[in-house]
């Protein structure tokens, strides 16, 4: 198992207490694209061909956040497009 399978793993295991740095590092390694907030916004968007999700820098992150990425990711791997 690699490291980001593990990365993931835990996040899947724990989606209450996920640092913002932790889903970031995933979301960035499957190949996101992400949107840095401008004017003083916390929130990043991160997105995929028709993917896009929104993250506020919150720590923890909010466990609602967590799951919609997860749910987004295990969507990407199922049309085999981890990469």
């Amino acid at each position: 198992m690699s490291k980001k399978d593990k990365q993931l793993q835990n996040i899947r295991n724990n989606p209450k207490n996920v640092r913002f740095e932790d889903l970031q590092g995933v979301m960035l390694n499957l190949g996101f694209i992400e949107t840095v907030p401008s004017g003083g916004s916390s929130h990043y968007t991160y997105h995929k061909g028709i993917y896009t999700i929104t993250i506020p820098k919150n720590k923890p992150l909010n466990k609602i956040y967590v799951k919609r990425a997860v749910k987004i990711i295990d969507e990407l791997m199922k049309q085999g497009d981890e990469s």
